[in-house]
């Protein structure tokens, strides 16, 4: 592994364990019914209405265990492993899992360096996971090696180059509102982070590599080895609405935000995916979204 490769990893571990035990509030996560709605509805989006199930699953960058728990929940996999390059985060996904009453196998390592046998599994998938992975196709090459012949390959989540630069209109209008709406939801501001190397969760502009053009995510992956490789777009106006709000929310103390304000903007979000969907997503090509989605099999 490159020294940059490792400056990247060492990043990405140090934002992550600091920024686990307050993950799930701070972007809203929700392991009830409604995120098991979210989580199917991308992967019946790439899978089709009926996905599974899988036999033995692993996720890549699993985070607090969003993807995995619920598909668990759900039944679409039925025997899941669960990966983070963050300890911190692992440990996170196992108190969710204890929560929930599932069962399930964690590990803590980098998708290029996986350590697992050949064969092992018949799903490798993640959530918005790919841009922080600073060698894609070698990470590709082990989702291929741990893969059974035919297995799939399954990624949500992932910034598109160009709705990334689109989505910095929201963010600018949220900056310029940030006071405003602070003090009509009476919230305090958030206190700064100053970047020193004790503050963890000042990394957080470090962590992302990669923002996608839809090609070049569909080369590392044949790059890796994979074949039938699709990548499509999801989420316009609904990231637009959402960036802006989470623009706001991060200027101010967390436990101030209004449960209503909260309310709004998780609902509002959610009714501008449906209009995403039904309208602009069978239509409009891929790079212009926000999130790309991945599937690819294992030949």
């Amino acid at each position: 592994m490159t020294r940059v490769a490792e400056e990247i990893h060492d990043v990405n571990v140090r934002y992550h364990d600091a920024a686990a035990a307050s993950y799930d509030g701070k972007w809203g996560v929700d392991y009830g019914e409604v995120g098991r709605a979210q989580v199917l509805g991308k992967v019946r989006k790439l899978l089709g209405a009926d996905p599974g199930p899988f036999g033995r699953s692993l996720e890549i960058g699993a985070g607090t265990g969003y993807f995995t728990l619920h598909l668990l929940a759900a039944g679409v996999v039925r025997d899941a492993v669960a990966t983070d390059i963050s300890p911190g985060m692992v440990a996170a996904l196992e108190a969710n899992a204890r929560r929930m009453g599932l069962d399930l196998r964690t590990a803590a390592c980098a998708a290029e360096e996986l350590p697992f046998e050949d064969g092992s599994f018949d799903i490798v998938l993640g959530h918005a996971i790919l841009h922080h992975i600073p060698d894609l196709a070698r990470a590709f090459a082990e989702m291929r090696r741990v893969l059974r012949p035919g297995g799939t390959v399954l990624f949500a989540g992932e910034p598109s180059a160009r709705g990334d630069r689109l989505a910095a209109i929201p963010k600018r209008a949220g900056l310029r509102a940030a006071p405003l709406w602070r003090r009509l939801m009476r919230a305090r501001p958030a206190p700064p982070h100053h970047g020193d190397a004790a503050d963890g969760e000042s990394l957080e502009p470090l962590v992302d590599v990669h923002a996608f053009v839809p090609e070049d995510l569909e080369d590392a992956a044949i790059a890796g080895g994979l074949a039938d490789v699709r990548v499509r777009g999801e989420e316009l106006v609904a990231n637009w609405f959402g960036w802006f709000n989470r623009t706001v929310e991060a200027s101010a103390e967390y436990d101030d935000i209004p449960w209503l304000w909260r309310q709004y903007a998780f609902r509002g979000y959610l009714a501008l995916q449906t209009v995403d969907r039904a309208l602009l997503e069978p239509r409009l090509p891929a790079g212009i979204f926000y999130n790309l989605m991945l599937t690819a099999r294992r030949p």
